[in-house]
């Protein structure tokens, strides 16, 4: 038995080893898809109501109060390649707004901690409103850009912080994936390599 336990070469544990730091560093680079949510109110607004992310990024509309909302887009108010997008999956904004219904989630009504959720991948000015809160006010827009902004329309607190953050966070994940791999790969080959008869030291 003893003789098996060393039948492991060192190429096969340092390919083995490589492959785990890859899989590793793969993961957390899929855990940096960047979201953004945007609250919805029962004081009637979308929470930042004007908003910058940089293309590919998810944008999640929250529902935190107890009245229902929509998440409907001006059609002539996005840019023109562009998908539309509404709560309820419709395609233009004559149907989204001639479909809503208090309560139906069906209808585009996003109720009580419910959410929406739209990933953007054209950059330019989408306009959006809330079907039957606009005459209220309750209306909003969203930059898809490279340049960043500050992301909440003026308080400096938004997406340009939240990429560098998350580059540090995988960075040090992958480094410490790698370092740990060396580590095992130094070990393995000073204390258990398959030196071969005469070998051992």
């Amino acid at each position: 038995m003893a003789g098996q336990s060393r039948t492991v070469s060192r190429r096969d544990f340092l390919t083995g080893a490589g492959a785990a730091a890859l899989s590793a560093g793969a993961t957390g680079a899929a855990g940096a898809q960047q979201t953004r949510t945007i609250e919805m109110t029962d004081s009637l607004v979308f929470n930042p109501d004007d908003t910058t992310v940089p293309p590919g990024t998810t944008v999640v509309w929250e529902n935190v109060g107890g009245i229902g909302h929509s998440v409907t887009a001006y059609e002539e108010d996005i840019p023109a390649d562009a998908e539309y997008f509404a709560s309820g999956g419709f395609d233009d904004e004559g149907t989204a707004r001639n479909s809503y219904a208090a309560g139906d989630p069906d209808s585009g009504d996003v109720g009580g901690g419910a959410t929406f959720e739209h990933t953007f991948e054209v950059e330019g000015e989408y306009g959006y409103f809330c079907v039957p809160h606009e005459s209220a006010g309750m209306v909003a827009s969203l930059t898809v850009g490279t340049d960043g902004g500050n992301g909440d329309g003026g308080d400096g607190g938004g997406e340009p912080r939240e990429l560098p953050e998350l580059a540090v966070t995988v960075a040090v994940f992958a480094g410490a994936a790698f370092l740990a791999v060396l580590v095992l790969a130094y070990v393995f080959l000073k204390y258990q390599g398959d030196y071969g008869p005469g070998g051992e030291q």
